[in-house]
């Protein structure tokens, strides 16, 4: 399989359940991805809303992800530091882990977006969506990229 992330929850382009969103129980889909390209030695995952009213709203941060991860099972837990050794950044609304989508009006397009790193991340939990970019640069393998949509009914 090819370095491509993808959700049993919904479809690229598609839908996201209202399960997933603030309507529901607000908790992350299950994501899966493939190989990573050669030299990986780390994945981080943003989720983003560029639709949002205010400019770009982040959903989730999670860095320094095992090479060795290929998924993420369903509603992950929001803490700093998971078991696996990866670590939650901080989201719009100022928490750790997993906002999901929640838009004031209309179709809102989120982004999923996995990156694979040459590097580990020496980033304590808790850093923005900024932080990670900067600190990722020179480091991006790859990316993979899922877009789901949603709207309040």
């Amino acid at each position: 399989m090819a370095f491509e992330i993808t959700s049993a929850a919904f479809a690229h382009e598609g839908s996201i359940p209202v399960k997933y969103s603030c309507d529901g129980e607000d908790i992350s889909p299950a994501l899966g991805w493939g190989d990573p390209p050669e030299g990986t030695r780390s994945l981080a995952l943003i989720c983003d809303d560029p639709d949002a009213p205010v400019g770009t709203w982040v959903h989730w941060v999670l860095y320094n992800l095992p090479v060795e991860t290929r998924s993420l099972p369903e509603a992950v837990p929001p803490d700093a530091d998971l078991a696996d050794g990866s670590r939650h950044g901080q989201n719009s609304w100022r928490r750790l882990g997993y906002g999901g989508p929640c838009p004031p009006s209309g179709t809102h397009r989120y982004f999923f977006k996995l990156y694979a790193l040459d590097t580990n991340l020496g980033l304590a939990s808790g850093v923005s969506k900024a932080q990670l970019l900067e600190a990722m640069e020179g480091h991006i393998l790859g990316q993979a990229e899922l877009m789901g949509t949603y709207s309040r009914q």
